[in-house]
């Protein structure tokens, strides 16, 4: 019967798209390497390992968010997903090389995006968990189907500045805000009333407003 390994040996940023996409390398290796695989229908679990680095102090207070103060975090910091991928592999022997594409948000609302923008730099370490069905040919030429074992997994470290390159190819110089339409139209209605031309002029007023008042004498 087959059996397939799989080795994640590279990652890089999308040179284009209509969304922002992570492109992972995968080696997958199968044996006998004699015995031609016909096609795998690939099922890959991404999670974020969040316990196998080491944090900065800002990064700690942007990561309180998700895993609490960093005297928890021996209790919260444990794996987290981040997305499944589905992909077709074509027929091979031996050995091939496929890319995974993954699709990255900068909605910081969404928690692996929230991980990603809270850290200036390092690596980040991914743990892939394989899953699917392999179509194979015996030696009388029936075609059979076997499922990936459910214990493949491998795996890879990722520089932090791989998913920067990303963001700054597809937001240049910018970060992305979700609002809600409420709160939108209130913003919204503040710029236009005070005739401020762009939104980032609205949010600074606020803000300096905001800050002035915190900074008043009681």
């Amino acid at each position: 019967m087959p059996d397939l390994s799989f080795q994640v040996t590279g990652a890089e940023a999308g040179a284009r798209g209509l969304v922002p996409l992570l492109y992972f390398k995968l080696r997958i290796t199968h044996v006998p390497a004699e015995e031609r695989i016909a096609a795998v229908i690939l099922r890959t679990q991404i999670q974020l390992e969040p316990m196998r680095r080491a944090y900065a102090l800002g990064e700690k207070e942007r990561l309180g968010e998700l895993f609490g103060t960093p005297e928890r975090w021996g209790q919260t910091l444990r794996n987290k997903l981040w997305t499944h991928v589905d992909i077709s592999v074509p027929p091979f022997a031996g050995a091939i090389e496929v890319r995974l594409p993954v699709p990255c948000t900068y909605d910081v609302n969404v928690l692996a995006a929230k991980y990603f923008y809270a850290l200036e730099g390092g690596e980040i370490s991914l743990r892939f968990l394989f899953s699917g069905t392999i179509f194979h040919a015996t030696k009388a030429g029936r075609l059979q189907v076997q499922q990936i074992s459910w214990e493949r997994e491998c795996g890879y470290v990722m520089p932090v500045q791989t998913w920067r390159d990303l963001m700054e190819q597809f937001f240049p110089k910018s970060a992305w805000i979700y609002l809600q339409r409420d709160v939108f139209d209130r913003l919204y209605a503040y710029k236009r009333r005070h005739g401020l031309p762009t939104w980032e002029d609205a949010v600074g007023r606020l803000l300096t407003a905001a800050e002035m008042k915190e900074e008043a004498p009681v």
